[in-house]
Parts: C-alpha cells; sequence; structure tokens
C-alpha cells in the first residue's frame, strides 16, 4: 500500500529462460488455496466472511493489512462517494451503448465502463500523483502548492483535480466527503495541499476553479498511503455500481441499438459529395 520509492525488484522473462527455474514465475501475496483451505492474506477466508464488512474486506485485500476504525470510517467514504450523477460522466455513456447492443449480460457494459475510466473521465490516479510528488519536496504548503502548478501547468495547461462541467463554484460531493474526513482526521498533507492548491489556482486566474471529486479522492487515498494505481482503480469501482444501474436500466427500459441522429448532436463537417469520375464526362 504504500507510495514511498521502496518498491520490490522486478523481474524479467530472460532470467528465468536462462535459469530454468520457474518456481517463483507465478507468486502471490495476496492469497493461498489448497484443498478445503484459502486463506487471504493470511487469514482463513471463512474468517473473514464471517467477521468483516465488505469495506474491511477490500481493504485488507488491497493492503494487505487489516484497517482501524479511522481507516475504515475513510475507505467507506471513498468508496460510496461516487454514486451518480445522470449523463455527466463518460463512462456510463460507454456502459449504455455497450448495453443497447449486448443486451444478454451486464459484464460486457461493466467492462466497456471501467475501459473508459481514465483521466479525462475523473480518475483520482492523476491528483494522488501529483498531492504525493508535492508532499515529497518537503516545503511549506503555500510553496508546495505554487510550484504543483506551475509544475502542471508547464506539463499539460491544467491542474489535475479541479474544475467540473456543472459545478463552477463547488462539487456537492466533495463539500461533504472533505467534511466528513475532516471530522475523522483523514484530511491530512495531501488534502491539506490540495485545498492550498485551490487557493493559488483562484489567485491567478481571478475566479474559482473549485476541487472535483478525483482531486478530493485523491487527496483522501494519498493520505491513506494507497499506491497511485490503486487509487486510479479505485476510481473506477466508487462508479462501478452506478453503472450497473445505468446498465440495467438500459438493458430492460432503454432503447436497443443506441445511434446519435443529428437532432441529438450529430454532425458531418467533411467535404461536400464527390465522385471518383465527373458523371458528366461520358466515360
Amino acid at each position: 500500500m504504500s507510495n514511498d520509492k521502496s518498491k520490490p525488484a522486478k523481474h524479467h522473462v530472460g532470467q528465468y529462460v536462462a535459469s530454468g527455474d520457474w518456481s517463483e514465475y507465478w507468486t502471490t501475496k495476496i492469497s493461498q488455496a489448497r484443498q478445503g483451505r484459502i486463506h487471504v492474506r493470511g487469514y482463513p477466508v471463512e474468517e473473514l466472511i464471517e467477521g468483516l464488512t465488505y469495506t474491511q474486506s477490500a481493504f485488507l485485500l488491497l493492503t494487505g493489512e487489516l484497517p482501524d476504525e479511522r481507516e475504515t470510517a475513510l475507505f467507506d467514504l471513498v468508496m460510496r462517494s461516487g454514486m451518480d450523477q445522470q449523463f455527466i460522466n463518460a463512462a456510463v455513456g460507454a456502459a449504455r451503448f455497450t448495453a443497447s447492443a449486448n443486451p444478454d449480460s451486464a459484464i460486457p457494459a461493466l467492462a466497456s465502463g471501467m475501459l473508459a475510466s481514465g483521466s479525462v473521465t475523473g480518475s483520482p490516479q492523476q491528483p494522488a500523483e501529483m498531492l504525493i510528488e508535492a508532499v515529497s519536496w518537503g516545503m511549506r504548503t503555500q510553496d508546495a502548492a505554487r510550484r504543483a502548478v506551475d509544475l502542471w501547468l508547464t506539463r499539460g495547461g491544467v491542474v489535475p483535480g479541479f474544475g467540473h462541467p456543472m459545478h463552477k463554484q463547488a462539487e456537492p460531493r466533495v463539500i461533504t466527503v472533505r467534511r466528513i474526513a475532516r471530522e475523522l482526521d483523514g484530511w491530512r498533507a495531501h488534502g491539506q495541499l490540495l485545498d492550498a492548491i485551490e487557493a493559488e489556482i483562484e489567485t491567478r486566474k481571478g475566479k474559482r476553479i473549485p476541487i472535483n471529486l478525483a482531486g478530493a479522492l485523491g487527496a483522501v487515498t494519498a493520505d491513506l498511503k494507497f499506491d497511485p494505481l490503486i487509487i486510479g482503480g479505485l476510481g473506477a469501482l466508487t462508479y462501478g455500481m452506478a453503472m450497473l444501474a445505468h446498465i440495467t436500466e438500459e438493458i430492460r427500459e432503454g432503447v436497443p441499438l443506441r445511434i446519435i441522429p443529428d437532432a441529438l448532436g450529430a454532425h458531418y463537417a467533411g467535404p461536400p459529395e464527390r465522385h471518383l469520375k465527373d458523371p458528366g464526362d461520358g466515360a
């Protein structure tokens, strides 16, 4: 779970080919299955099923350790915050299009929605990476905020974790997530830096560009010391139940094989009608 610089050494297949020893080629620290026995992170699975909530089980799977009361509350906050916002998410469009063409199962549509979850859709991975990097500088919060804004404006012209197509002053979900995270002592170095970056952007642009949900979740999960790869995956999973609801609605009540006609925004901007040969040349 740690986001520090110590990472296990990677192996490449050439090492196994050269040595001829494939004994550790498929290795996992997550679970072990034997005849009549399953252990997850060292715990008998039956104990976990009986004694843990879904949130606690997920935390154990992802981090390798059981969460304490504070971590459980914060992780549960993250996982329930995605909810839904009608069609203001590219992932739900991808999921519903797939469901309209493949109504036999929700799984292909779920996969489509997951594949449409990325930095533009609103993944918390990039905001988390920004915050983790900036906190690692060891600077005063205000100084780190200024440097982070400079850096990301230079890198891509935008600062990840800010802005929303509809909510221009404040994102409703962010207001609640930030308040509850603070109450749970979960808005720590990364959350405080996110606040400072928001203020720095407003000072520079002369207008408010609010923290979005991806930014808030990136801060909370970074403060929980999750790996950015896990944080990105969590962003898709937090919206997974909403996608499943949309998919089921599309299959049961929607329009088979959805299209985009001109009336709904389809627009051709290519060349006018033309032909390989002039119809009047007699050829």
